[in-house]
This record gives structure tokens, sequence and C-alpha cells, in this order.
């Protein structure tokens, strides 16, 4: 695939980049070490310095940076200014917290004097998708920056234009040249780079393929991996909930990013006693969405970001009612250029199905019926994915049987799954392992190294030391 910003809205090819080649990755690899090298030398003042400038540039070109990525991936631009002003509030939040976070951290083994000490590992290879592409940097970038470490990017193909701008932001924030770069990249440089020495830790958001291919790739090489990888999130409506609130939420946890959201909720679940009204209600909102021009104020659906994307939904779509699932709502491909699609609703889906248990990644909701809430957790839980999950219930005995039994990284109650820097991010089972954002996100890319100082004295006996 070509690194090129293709306008979702027409299919129009705007620019066009070469790929690096392997003369070049080499010259930043050799930026990289020199970066690191001058890092290892700052404080966290320094470094926090120049992470509330990004914050700040953020902040004063939100609007260029969010046209930016409304132009590459299709985004309405009013989300988009929301993401870059998200970025910011991370990178202060790191810049705030770092250097607390990172203390040395005593422990008493009295008569020794004990401690934790937390030092980077060096380059950290980050492999980003499209969907979100300042948000998935920046949550990798700002903690690993903050505790030393460097950052080198192979963002998609089809949001250079996003990719060049982080590039720049570091840069102009203050950081030493070289302590954040992009690569452009192709899949078998990316396989070469996870190999070579000098990139110490990978990070990959993107599909379950990929963080199989780049997890067994970094463990053969014995490198630290951190995967966030797809969802199939539930969104559960019991009878207890405010359901006027819960459907009004659920359209829009379900549009998040025109549908192009790992965390974005996808399987709509309600018992019986409330279904058919929960499902009434829904696909009449749904109905209601507006979709148009991204750049237009009042939009609230864009096009989807790429042409494959778009095909391989509709195909999902397609396959999912030949099977037996209940068309409500949209389903049809629009003709014209661009990469349209419409607000969709399934439901009933019969298992073996994709609208069954897979990823739908654009506007398609599935509707489920359980049983009763018994039933609602185990549908929530028929998923290899687990990043995310909503119920919606004013009942506590309920909210703690779900709040237990959700098998996702993120339970959300009476609201909808959002990363947070405060809070840590990630999934379980095919969703991925280990976590971004708060601390968590800075101790996965550091050397966790325990020192034990002894007084001057006769060495002990070796048999127990182990």
């Amino acid at each position: 695939m070509p690194f090129a910003t293709i306008d979702p809205r027409t299919g129009q090819t705007l620019r066009t980049f070469a790929p690096h080649t392997w003369e070049e990755v080499e010259e930043r690899l050799k930026r990289a070490e020199q970066a690191l090298r001058a890092l290892r030398g700052t404080s966290f003042a320094e470094r926090a310095g120049w992470m509330r400038r990004v914050a700040g540039l953020l902040e004063e070109e939100a609007e260029r940076h969010g046209r930016t990525m409304t132009l590459e991936m299709g985004k309405p631009l009013e989300a988009a200014r929301a993401e870059a002003l998200k970025c910011a509030a991370t990178c202060r939040y790191y810049a705030e917290h770092a250097e607390r976070f990172l203390a040395d951290e005593p422990v008493d083994t009295a008569p020794d004097t004990s401690f934790v000490r937390y030092q980077p590992l060096g380059a950290v290879l980050a492999i980003m998708p499209w969907n979100f592409p300042y948000w998935q940097v920046v949550r990798f970038a700002a903690p690993a920056l903050m505790a030393g470490n460097v950052g080198l990017l192979k963002h998609a193909p089809s949001v250079p234009g996003c990719a060049l701008a982080l590039e720049e932001l570091f840069a102009r924030g203050g950081f030493p040249p070289g302590a954040f770069q992009t690569l452009f990249v192709e899949v078998d440089e990316v396989r070469r780079l996870i190999e070579e020495p000098r990139i110490k830790a990978v990070t990959l958001t993107g599909s379950e393929g990929a963080g199989r291919d780049v997890g067994a790739r970094a463990g053969g090489q014995l490198k630290k991996v951190v995967l966030e990888l797809g969802g199939s999130d539930p969104f559960v409506v019991l009878p207890g909930a405010d359901l006027d609130a819960a459907v009004e939420t659920a359209v829009k946890a379900r549009l998040i990013n025109n549908g192009q959201s790992c965390i974005a909720a996808k399987r709509f679940i309600a018992p019986a006693s409330i279904y058919a009204e929960f499902e009434r209600r829904f696909v009449e909102r749904m109905r209601r969405v507006v979709v148009g021009d991204p750049l237009e104020t009042g939009t609230e659906v864009g096009p989807l970001a790429l042409a494959h994307i778009r095909d391989g939904l509709h195909a999902q779509v397609e396959k999912s009612v030949a099977a037996g699932a209940t068309l409500l709502l949209g389903g049809q491909k629009p003709p014209g250029p661009g990469f349209w699609y419409p607000p969709t609703v399934l439901a009933h889906p019969p298992p073996g199905c994709p609208a069954h248990r897979e990823e739908l990644f654009g506007p398609v909701a599935v509707l489920f019926r359980a049983k009763d809430t018994e039933d609602a957790l185990r549908i929530a839980n028929d998923t290899p994915y687990g990043l995310g999950a909503t119920v919606w219930t004013r009942d506590e005995a309920e909210q703690r049987l779900f709040i237990d039994g959700l098998e996702a990284g993120t339970v959300s109650i009476n609201g909808s799954v959002a990363s947070d820097p405060r809070l840590p991010f990630g999934g379980v089972k095919h969703s991925g392992h280990g976590r971004e954002l708060a601390r968590h996100g800075l101790l996965e890319f550091l050397n966790i190294k325990t020192v034990r100082v002894s007084p001057s004295r006769a060495p002990a006996s070796t048999q127990a030391n182990e």
C-alpha cells in the first residue's frame, strides 16, 4: 500500500510519499541512539518543559491538526479537534506526574538499604493505525519520552501527513533531534526493525492478525511488547436502566469515529423484558443520524477511512444477512465516489455469521435479545475479544455482577467506554496484553531495577541466596 493522503470523501489522492530506503532508516536509527544518550543526561524537569511545549502547540494549532486528521481518515472535524486537545491534556498529565511515578521506591530490608529504580529501555518501535492518528501515537510517546526512551513511529500508510506532523511537534517542543522520528517503511522492513538490536521494545495498536505476527517476532527476540488489538465490545442494557439515556449513549458509542474504534460499542444486548422497546428506540435514533461532509458542522458520521475498510464491512453485513441476521436499517453501499457507508442495524445474528462474534469496524450495530440478566452476561462474554464493556443499570447487585463477571480490560457502568490518561488502558483475550496510560503506561518500557546496598561486613553463606 503506498504512503498517500487519500481524501475519503472522494477517493482522490491528494499527496504521495516515497518510502524510506534502508539507508535512510539506518540514519534514523543512528540519530535515535544519539538522542537516547542526550535524553539520559536530562532531568525530568527538562523533559516536562519540552512536553508542555508540545501540549501548548497542540492546543494552539488544534484546528490545523484536526483538518489533517479529517482529510486523511474522514472523522468529523469537531472530533478531530477534540482528539488534538486530548493529546495535549495527556502530554500535560505526564509532564506533571512522570517524575513522581518513577521516583526511587525504598524497601525496608534492614540492615541493608534497598530501593527500586526505574530506568529507560532505549528505542521503542511503535506500529500505529489510522483511526486515531494522533491519539494512539501520543498515548505511547508521551510516557515513553518522559521516561527517557526514544520513539520510532511506523504509522499507517494512509496517514503520512499525521505522522510527519507528530514528528515536527516533538521537535518543535524542544526534544533532542532524533528523540521521536517517523519511518515510512513497508511490512518487510518492519519485521527487520523488530529484529534490529537497537530496538529494545515494540508497541502495536492494530488487528489481531498483526498482533500475532508482531508478538511472535518480538518474543523471538526476547523483546518487551505491548499489544492493543481489536474489540467487539458489548453494551448491555438492563431493566433498571434509564432507557432514554442508554439509547442516546449507545448510538454515540457505536458511531464514535465513524464507527471505526476498537472500543466503540458494537454488540447491544437487552433481556427479553425490554428488548422490543430498546430496539425500537435504538433504530429510530440511528435513522436520524446526520451523515455528511466531515468538515461541516453538525455531521455525526463521515466516510470510512479506506475503500477496503468500507468494502470489507459491507461484505460482513451481506454474509450475516444471508446467514439469517435481520436487517433493520441501512446495509446498502451507496454509489459514487468516496468511502461512504450508512448507519446500519442488524438483529439476531445466528452463530457462525460475521456479525455474531467478529469485529465490525464501521457504523454497523448488532442487537441481541437475551433471556434474562444472566444470559445477557453470557452473551456479552461470548466473543474472543475483551477490550471494553458497558452496562446500564441502576441496580447495585447487577452492577457488581457485571463488574466481576465481564471479561474485559475496561468496564463502564452507565456511561460509555473511553480512554483516559489517568486510567490504565488495554485488553484481555484476543484484544491483546500490556497496558497504556496512567502509571502503568510508563512502567511498560522501563527496566525495573532492584538495588540493595549492604553495610560493609564479612560475606554471608551463599547457600540460600536464590
